[in-house]
């Protein structure tokens, strides 16, 4: 088997397809849920906590400061542990979704194959059986 019939043969496997479509639909959904707790739900808490932007929070290690010779700002050095706040709530809710989402799906299967199967159909030694009974009950 050649090596690009082999790679076709795995790529078109079902659970690979899914996989990928999964992986986008998920990047997207992050996008939104990122949206989400940035704009929507970080403002209200920070204003409950007295107006603070949590992109905004950051402990200063060193200050910016202005190099005489060349004339130029050298950065200041932070932690910025509010935008880490942030980054957390994102991936909580994130978490909590998908976690809603595969206990849904999970659910869903369970009661296909909670559904019962059809019963079996008799074989000939039961049909021959049930007749003889039949004709037996007849005298």
């Amino acid at each position: 088997m050649s090596m690009v019939k082999e790679f076709k043969d795995f790529a078109m496997k079902g659970n690979v397809v899914d996989m990928a479509v999964g992986i986008i639909i998920g990047g997207a959904f992050g996008k939104i849920v990122s949206s989400v707790v940035a704009d929507i739900i970080m403002p209200p808490i920070g204003l409950l906590m007295g107006g603070v932007n949590f992109t905004d929070l950051k402990l200063s290690l060193k200050a910016a400061e202005l190099d005489v010779a060349t004339q130029t700002m050298k950065p200041a050095v932070t932690v910025n542990y509010g935008q880490f706040v942030q980054v957390t709530v994102d991936f909580i809710i994130v978490a909590l979704a998908i976690f809603m989402m595969v206990k849904a799906i999970n659910s869903l299967k369970k009661k296909e194959v909670a559904a019962p199967a059809a019963p079996p159909a008799p074989s000939q030694e039961q049909i021959l059986l049930a007749e003889i009974r039949d004709l037996l009950k007849r005298r």
